[in-house]
């Protein structure tokens, strides 16, 4: 690795020695991520709801997505930059505090605009979250278990797709959506604790070790590593945010909860196998984890009538899918430090912005059927460029690594 957030911090606490990874502040930076999307995604759920509350069009409403993915895109450099000298605990609790204060205005506001602002809140605070959680993963594990720690850290995300976003659709339409949101701003404030209490603190970067962060493009594999990031986010979400619509296509609208809750019980079998290889198996999980949405995508194409092949291509992108988000940070941090984390952070949320504008795109002018021959055009390089940059973005062996 060539620059590593270690390298660049003074007084930090030593990683633990030998085999034992620190559950509790791991866990505690699950629930970030976890919060972070559910923030996020909440919105798509009770959505008819809200736009009625707020006295606009479901597709003003579905905005409320869009400036959330927007606004952590465009914010994770500057807010990194501005931000670097901050203790990194304190940033941390700053950013679920404007969670809790993001989601409180949304669970009681009944104006468009100010719902809007406090989204584009939230979303800044997203971006300091995920740029703060592959180092702090990083720094509680000794170097052969750091891929591990960050699998833990990262599965607050599938977790929160597949059981935490269905959850709070069920409370939206029993109790209310207001109160839905309510009771996120609650488990916010209850994780601010928790990590006051388990999470170690560290310094900031002192100013003559800071490095200009799209410096990290010069360095070995980070451009190869943020180009799999592009290419496999907007393919994902060109896809995922139309899947209603697609399945919708070949009659099987009413079985769209059962589709998500196959696709999500894979993508956690996928975390749980990622955590246990990622260490050892980075290059070969990456190269699996895209030629299974590969074949995803070519049985949707070609057999997307037959429900069976339906469930299946599900069960095999949820497994492409699930691990993608620690493979991914593992292999930028790995090459760039840092400043490649932040750079993943850009491209992550600018591209799952673009692909849903993309997809809507697709869908007005060649239709739903269309959305797997899309997917596969930007897998197709995808895995060309895991399987040659074996040299620096995905070596056989990382860095660290026994």
């Amino acid at each position: 690795m060539s620059t590593s957030q270690t390298e660049t911090l003074v007084e930090a606490p030593a990683a633990p020695e030998g085999g034992r990874l620190p559950w509790s502040p791991l866990l505690a930076l699950a629930t970030a991520a976890f919060m972070g999307i559910l923030t996020e995604a909440l919105p798509a759920g009770v959505l008819p709801e809200m736009a009625r509350d707020l006295s606009v069009s479901e597709s003003a409403a579905g905005q409320s997505l869009t400036i959330y993915a927007i606004a952590t895109g465009l914010s994770a450099i500057p807010v990194a930059m501005a931000t670097a000298a901050w203790r990194r605990r304190k940033l941390l609790v700053v950013a679920v505090v404007a969670f809790a204060i993001a989601n409180t205005v949304t669970a009681v506001s009944s104006a468009y605009t100010l719902t809007m602002a406090f989204r584009l809140v939230a979303g800044v605070a997203a971006a300091v979250v995920w740029a703060e959680l592959v180092g702090y993963a990083r720094r509680l594990a000794p170097p052969q278990l750091q891929g591990r720690a960050i699998a833990i850290t990262m599965a607050g995300i599938p977790l929160a797709l597949s059981l935490g976003i269905p959850i709070g659709t069920f409370l939206g339409k029993v109790f209310g959506w207001r109160l839905t949101f309510g009771l996120v701003t609650a488990v916010s404030v209850a994780l601010v604790v928790w990590i006051m209490a388990s999470v170690p603190d560290y310094p900031g970067q002192r100013a003559d070790k800071r490095e200009p962060i799209l410096g990290g493009l010069r360095l070995p594999g980070v451009v190869a590593v943020l180009f799999v990031v592009a290419a496999y986010v907007l393919a994902h979400n060109i896809l995922y945010t139309y899947i209603a619509t697609f399945l919708d296509k070949y009659r099987m609208g009413g079985s769209r909860d059962l589709v998500l809750l196959i696709f999500g019980i894979a993508s956690m079998v996928s975390i749980w196998i990622t955590g246990a290889l990622v260490d050892r198996r980075l290059r070969t999980l990456t190269i699996a984890s895209t030629a299974l949405f590969i074949v995803a995508a070519v049985l949707l194409g070609l057999l997307a009538d037959n429900a069976a092949v339906v469930y299946l291509a599900m069960v095999l992108w949820g497994l492409g899918w699930g691990g993608v988000a620690t493979l991914l940070q593992t292999a930028v941090t790995d090459a760039g430090g840092d400043r490649g984390q932040a750079l993943l952070v850009t491209t992550w949320n600018s591209f799952m912005a673009g692909g849903g504008a993309a997809g809507g795109i697709i869908l007005d002018a060649l239709g739903p059927t269309s959305f797997p021959w899309f997917v596969l055009a930007l897998l197709a390089p995808v895995l060309l460029v895991v399987v040659g940059a074996r040299a620096h973005a995905f070596p056989a062996k990382r860095p660290g690594a026994l």
